[in-house]
């Protein structure tokens, strides 16, 4: 095993405990991946093993075609739509699936998001999209989120009926937009509750995303000069 895949390994288990803390999961649904950088493989959740078991030792490696490579567990039921996300998007370096209870309503009603709020901008950049239904197991999963975050700078999308799934630059990232997408979700929900939420200019959203995007956090300190 490489280093490389280990320390993978470590952080992919690590970071389910992340969808628990949350409130994103219950019981074993849900899963989060990491694509292993400059290698056809990724590291992926085991299907039906309770998140107070997961380890990285039962962390599952598959190719990008969902061909388990390494590990004594069957991998996540959602692996062919992680696989195929990783081929069709090769900046993808992370994929969460979550259904978490006020964006996976929203799923349910086949509605996207709106974006109502500077914290969606920020982090999505407009709405929420809603993708097409698919049934689970295939790679058809994969392809609706593919091809509905199209042209969106949302790393989320609601797939009609079923639930949440993220993209990031890593694992991690791909878990706080998880986080985000329920967060903004259950704002929208509540908004919605109280009457008709303001909408925002396009122009003020893109300049929030901007923002938070370039600006935002720390950044490393640039070299010293000679």
């Amino acid at each position: 095993m490489s280093a490389e895949i280990q320390r993978l390994r470590e952080s992919v288990a690590r970071l389910h405990a992340e969808l628990t803390r949350y409130g994103l999961v219950a019981w074993t649904a849900g899963n989060a991946s990491a694509r292993v950088p400059g290698q056809n493989l990724m590291v992926i959740k085991p299907s039906g093993v309770d998140y107070d078991d997961l380890a990285p030792e039962n962390m599952v490696v598959c190719d990008l075609d969902g061909v388990v490579v390494e590990g004594e567990f069957a991998p996540s039921s959602d692996t062919a739509a992680h696989a195929y996300v990783y081929r069709a998007l090769p900046e993808v370096g992370g994929v969460v699936h979550t259904h978490s209870a006020y964006a996976t309503a929203w799923a349910a009603r086949g509605e996207p998001i709106p974006c109502h709020l500077t914290a969606q901008a920020d982090e999505f950049g407009g709405e929420i999209p809603i993708g097409p239904f698919a049934l689970i197991g295939g790679d058809d999963i994969g392809k609706g989120i593919v091809a509905t975050l199209a042209g969106h700078r949302s790393p989320a999308v609601l797939m009609r009926n079923h639930g949440v799934f993220t993209i990031g630059r890593d694992a991690r990232a791909a878990v706080k937009a998880a986080v985000m997408c329920e967060d903004v979700a259950r704002t929208a929900h509540l908004a919605r509750a109280l009457g008709a939420p303001l909408p925002m200019a396009a122009a003020d959203v893109d300049a929030l995303h901007d923002r938070y995007q370039t600006v935002y956090g720390q950044r490393p300190p640039s070299p010293a000069s000679p």
